[in-house]
């Protein structure tokens, strides 16, 4: 008998069956990878990058994104990435850049090409004009990082990350625009429709536990006259709450807003001595397991706000 060279066998099927299973391993290769410091950056990252990024956040929508813990497998997310985008204004000032340091990827170094601080397109607020101190809690000297929470500023990010995706994948260039242009109707007929649903209550008065609601009451016309805390970053004390409180019943104020992460203990009781509302709202995408986007995050916070607001009527 003579031997039969295995490969005389090897069909053109099964050549073409091979090729078809490492072509989407090909395709996923091709992705570029993005992480952001927070899910906000993510969720605009995601509407402009389609399918054609992966994406992953660092910091969880219900954390504080002042006071992220770095965990060492922050450090292989950060290593395998094209592009990291951040809050900027010194938000992650506490944990992030040891992260970028030490995850050894030049590409995402400050001032490298995958490096992406997301505030320089942004309108900010509340920049100080004299000399910041300590002994004034945790301002940023920079400005208030919290301007996401404005959909012109959402807009803006967008079409940031858009022409930065466009430089690291140029031959995906024109898809990143197209995302980019549906995001922007899409925000467009979105905010429509908010900005109706908060117009009977422009100039209503509210007050947070952090100054983390700026950009957002300046977009839709609120007051935010007051802050649980008092001083950026510095615990409730009894004389500031005594104080807060005396201020809402001159300014008949009747809604405290806090962010997911702080306590509620002071809060409440400064509802119950002003006959206040106190709700839990969301300054972050994935704040609640059902807000998922950016358009989710605002479909949240106006419904609870104007909700809160007509009972109060």
């Amino acid at each position: 008998m003579h031997r039969i060279n295995s490969y005389r066998f090897v069909s053109p099927i099964s050549i073409s069956l091979m090729f078809l299973f490492l072509l989407p391993i090909a395709a996923e290769a091709k992705k570029l990878n993005v992480v952001t410091a927070t899910t906000d950056m993510a969720a605009l990252a995601q509407e402009v990058g389609g399918d054609r990024i992966s994406i992953e956040s660092i910091a969880r929508g219900y954390q504080d994104p002042h006071f992220v813990e770095a965990k060492p497998s922050f450090l292989l997310k950060l290593r395998q990435a094209d592009l990291l985008i951040t809050v900027g204004l010194q938000l992650e000032i506490g944990w992030l850049p040891p992260l970028i340091t030490q995850s050894g990827n030049p590409r995402i170094q400050v001032g490298a090409a995958g490096y992406l601080d997301a505030s320089q397109f942004a309108e900010i607020l509340e920049i100080p004009t004299g000399v910041v101190t300590r002994a004034m809690g945790d301002v940023h000297p920079l400005g208030n990082p919290h301007y996401w929470l404005d959909p012109d500023n959402g807009r803006r990010i967008a079409r940031g990350v858009a022409e930065k995706l466009g430089e690291l994948d140029p031959a995906d260039s024109s898809y990143f625009q197209e995302r980019f242009q549906d995001f922007d109707k899409r925000l467009s007929a979105a905010e429509q429709k908010w900005d109706a649903e908060m117009t009977p209550y422009r100039g209503r008065k509210v007050v947070t536990y952090h100054n983390s609601l700026t950009n957002f009451a300046k977009h839709f016309h609120i007051s935010v006259i007051g802050y649980v805390e008092p001083r950026p970053g510095i615990p409730p004390t009894p004389s500031h709450t005594i104080d807060l409180i005396g201020l809402m019943k001159r300014e008949n104020c009747k809604l405290v807003l806090v962010e997911p992460y702080f306590d509620l203990k002071t809060p409440n009781s400064v509802g119950a001595a002003t006959g206040a509302k106190v709700l839990v709202y969301l300054p972050s995408v994935g704040g609640e397991k059902q807000v998922t986007n950016y358009f989710e995050l605002f479909d949240y916070d106006i419904a609870l706000i104007s909700k809160a607001f007509q009972s109060a009527q």
